[in-house]
């Protein structure tokens, strides 16, 4: 494993859970819902979903650390992408 890199990004709708890396941009999805089904148009309800994403380098894995990382637990509500390259 000379002269690779693996690449990991961490994915999560809460910050606190992945809170300790190199902070990429906030995704935010807003949604506009009509408030009632017949008139009233105007008056809508406003809806966010936002996903925190963060990034970790490793430079030079050992067997160890790819062993480690293939036995890590991580809390429900994050999403893993593991590159190398």
């Amino acid at each position: 494993m000379q002269n690779q890199k693996i690449r990991i990004r961490l994915k999560a709708f809460d910050y606190k859970l992945i809170d300790q890396s190199v902070p990429l941009p906030t995704r935010i999805q807003r949604f506009d819902v009509l408030r009632s089904p017949h008139v009233n148009k105007t008056s809508r309800d406003q809806f966010e979903i936002r996903t925190h994403q963060r990034l970790m380098d490793i430079i030079d894995p050992t067997d160890k650390t790819v062993d480690a990382l293939m036995k890590l637990d991580l809390p429900a509500g994050v999403d893993v992408e593991i590159k190398l390259q």
